[in-house]
């Protein structure tokens, strides 16, 4: 997966340079927390903190079925995931732009909750079953898969601001 990379000089401080994809792909392996924006069915955003993880292109993220984030998804399933720090003068920012697609697969439902545990630690140990990842507690979660289709870096500190484009899969 090799992006259409352009830095925009309109947000950028002069003789800034684009980030690099992989540093942004290695942000959001890394990153712990992620915040998912969806519309409501009436139009509105929806926010919410979660966590994610980076796999085979994709950032993973799993919520309750009944959740509002779920029944959002199943109305529209357009969303972003952003994540970065506080800090106003050091750090990446990054956005992912993308259509999240219910992940049901079986094997890659165990691969995606060993990448859960690895990522989390065994407090966030899933078990697989009926398509769905299922805690201790025995609630069901909807695991979804983001592929980008636009991402956005913003490098504080140097100050600039980089455009990732994706070509459509398939």
């Amino acid at each position: 997966m090799n992006p259409i990379t352009e830095l925009d000089p309109r947000y950028s401080a002069p003789g800034a340079t684009a980030t690099p994809w992989a540093e942004a792909r290695d942000g959001l392996a890394l990153a712990e927390t992620f915040w998912l924006s969806t519309v409501r069915p009436g139009g509105g955003p929806h926010v919410t903190p979660l966590l994610a993880v980076w796999h085979d292109g994709t950032l993973c993220f799993c919520t309750g079925v009944a959740e509002q984030k779920a029944r959002n998804l199943e109305a529209d399933p357009r969303c972003a995931l952003t994540t970065g720090g506080g800090s106003l003068t050091q750090g990446l920012d990054l956005v992912v732009e993308g259509v999240a697609r219910r992940v049901t697969d079986p094997a890659r439902l165990r691969t995606l909750a060993d990448a859960w545990e690895a990522k989390y630690g065994p407090e966030w140990r899933f078990e697989v079953r009926d398509g769905a990842f299922h805690s201790h507690e025995g609630g069901a979660a909807a695991v979804f898969a983001v592929a980008p289709v636009r991402a956005y870096g913003f490098r504080k500190g140097d100050y600039s601001q980089t455009r990732w484009t994706f070509e459509p899969a398939g």
